[in-house]
């Protein structure tokens, strides 16, 4: 299973359409989704504040602000060793 971390807020559009692909996209590639708030950890919001939404993908940063359904597939399919995706 692919590990997908999102940086987020509460109230920030620009995650919640992030978060709502990254779902979508999990109904055909496994994969877990770990959604941490930034709003509460002013380390976090410092470095990501800016930035979010921020997406990780086995800890690797592969996006911020927006991100394309094709570019997402492309990014999580190099992931998994054998896909018949």
């Amino acid at each position: 299973m692919i590990r997908v971390t999102i940086y987020s807020r509460p109230g920030c559009h620009l995650c919640d359409d992030m978060k709502d692909l990254v779902r979508k996209v999990a109904q055909t590639i496994p994969l877990a989704l770990e959604d941490i708030d930034i709003y509460d950890d002013d380390e976090l919001e410092a470095r990501y504040g800016l930035d979010i939404p921020v997406l990780f993908v086995e800890g690797e940063r592969v996006a911020s602000a927006r991100i394309t359904e094709d570019a997402l597939v492309r990014i999580l399919t190099k992931r998994v060793p054998t896909s018949n995706f």
